[in-house]
């Protein structure tokens, strides 16, 4: 079972100014979302000061206004769940927008059921499902994977509720389950044609990795990644 502290509510702000939204745990806990590039590097904006050289005083812009959105849950579920169904549907249906057909990876509910896996669902204040995303078991085989690995599936936003942090909440719950099982590592298959979805990996520490491994190892546009669990 998915470790009680990888479970949390979260409260979505979204600054009206268009900055990235932030989500805010209600209780503590252990997971640990990869994070974008430290602050530390990034350029800071420059002070304005309240009056210039010529002491005409220039009006302070005024604090940014942060307004709630929703409140949202991230919950285990069963691969079976119509509301899987559902988010798979629209997911197939991006495949195919971006590389003209859905993906052909088998899935089977029971790949998902704890110990060997997990799937997690994550729900808007309204019961809307609104992202999903799991992991099952995969170990030495004719198709690239390795002893102790554990593979991410199906991870997956709705359109309107990207930018909100989901898309390494997810990761993140699912890496801390995947450690808990005793997978020692974290493996993925992506594609050229989602160039947000290769960044956001990278962002999370995850590595390209050849030979590449899954179904469309052989494809040019497939890309793999792992990560490290230990």
């Amino acid at each position: 079972m998915l470790p009680l502290s990888a479970l949390a509510i979260y409260t979505v702000r979204e600054e009206k100014s268009g900055h990235h939204a932030h989500i805010s745990p209600q209780k503590v806990t252990n997971v640990s979302p990869c994070r974008p590039q430290p602050s530390s590097l990034r350029p800071r904006p420059r002070a304005t000061p309240a009056n210039d050289h010529r002491g005409v005083r220039k009006p302070v812009a005024p604090h940014r206004r942060v307004r709630t959105i929703t409140r949202m849950q991230i919950v285990p579920v069963p691969y079976d769940h119509p509301d899987v169904a559902h988010l798979n549907d629209l997911v197939q249906q991006e495949y195919v927008e971006r590389y003209g057909e859905p993906d052909d990876t088998k899935l089977q509910a029971h790949e998902f059921e704890p110990p060997r896996g997990l799937y997690l669902l994550a729900y808007d204040a309204d019961g809307s499902p609104i992202a999903s995303g799991g992991w099952r078991s995969q170990d030495q085989s004719n198709e690239g994977y390795a002893d102790s690995d554990a593979e991410l599936k199906r991870m997956y936003v709705v359109p309107a509720a990207r930018g909100q942090g989901l898309a390494r909440r997810m990761p993140a719950a699912l890496e801390a389950d995947a450690r808990a099982a005793g997978r020692t590592r974290m493996v993925l298959e992506s594609g050229t044609e989602q160039p947000e979805a290769l960044t956001l990996y990278a962002s999370c520490a995850y590595v390209p990795h050849e030979p590449k491994f899954g179904l469309y190892r052989f494809h040019d546009e497939s890309r793999c990644f792992v990560k490290p669990l230990a």
